[in-house]
């Protein structure tokens, strides 16, 4: 048993090496440990697309949060009511579980480049995101808006992501392009807007699905250019298919990326497969992976 003598010094050392340098680093270092990821899960991926009892299934998985989808033009993006954002305040407060981002998937189905209301909607979605507190927006360019191959549909995205990049700096938003571009193409989009709040949201399936090499394309961009990450498979569960989680897993660790420290499971469910006990599965794979 150490004397209350000891007992006393080693305290006062304690105390006085809080106030160090060499303690604050030490502290930072550990809270860069992989521990500091949340994990959330897609809404539309749990069954539940910009449903609010996409909570309930969140808790029966036990994820940290969820990305919402903002809603189809059909209803027009109804998060974007108060009265719908206040139903899913109530709802994250009583679950436990956190509104970790927001998405715009309605642009997979209703083109980015030519819809009239695409910039008043990505100004509401901030507006929105203020009101929930929330820091990141996907934005959705496949399909109806896929970018590849086409420099007049690249040159629009640059003049509508200019037009609402002020709104998401004053409201401290940052906006995340998910697409099939490469890293440079990425760039490029990023260098032409010229705001720090434009970001690439990374789906490491998607870029190997667009035909690149998933790992180096991550490393390319580097860990300052990227907000959030999806995790996906496409029919499969996450360790089961063909993306190779463990180099991902390494390489975010080697780049020191952290984004805003949330990565959200898509997809990764077999066909026929019971939602909860899948993303129960690919959770404690990703907690293995990352909460080291």
């Amino acid at each position: 048993m150490l004397s209350r003598r000891l007992l006393l010094k080693k305290s006062f050392l304690l105390s006085s090496l809080m106030h160090t340098g060499v303690f604050k680093t030490l502290m930072a270092a550990s809270s860069a440990m992989g521990s500091s990821f949340k994990i959330g899960a897609c809404d539309w991926s749990l069954g539940k697309g910009s449903n609010i009892e996409a909570f309930d299934v969140a808790k029966a998985v036990g994820v940290d949060g969820i990305m919402v989808d903002m809603g189809s033009a059909e209803n027009g993006l109804h998060i974007r009511q108060p009265e719908v954002q206040a139903a899913y305040k109530k709802a994250a407060a009583a679950s436990g579980i956190a509104i970790s981002s927001l998405a715009m998937g309605l642009f997979n189905r209703v083109p980015f480049h030519e819809n009239e209301h695409t910039v008043e909607w990505i100004k509401d979605t901030i507006t929105t995101a203020k009101s929930l507190d929330v820091k990141v927006i996907l934005l959705a360019f496949f399909n109806a808006s896929d970018l590849r191959n086409d420099d007049a549909r690249k040159a629009i995205a640059v003049k509508h992501l200019s037009a609402v990049m002020p709104a998401a700096e004053a409201a401290g938003i940052t906006l995340g392009i998910e697409s099939y571009l490469n890293a440079a193409e990425h760039l490029d989009i990023m260098h032409k807007v010229g705001s720090k709040n434009l970001k690439v949201y990374y789906d490491f399936r998607n870029t190997a699905d667009a035909g690149h090499d998933t790992v180096k394309e991550f490393i390319k961009l580097g860990p300052s250019n990227i907000c959030e990450l999806h995790m996906k498979e496409n029919g499969y569960l996450l360790d089961k298919g063909t993306v190779n989680w463990t180099d991902v897993a390494k390489a975010v660790y080697d780049t020191g990326y952290r984004g805003d420290h949330w990565m959200q499971i898509e997809g990764a469910l077999p066909k026929g497969a019971d939602i909860v006990e899948s993303y129960r599965h690919n959770l404690a794979y990703l907690r293995k992976l990352f909460y080291k």
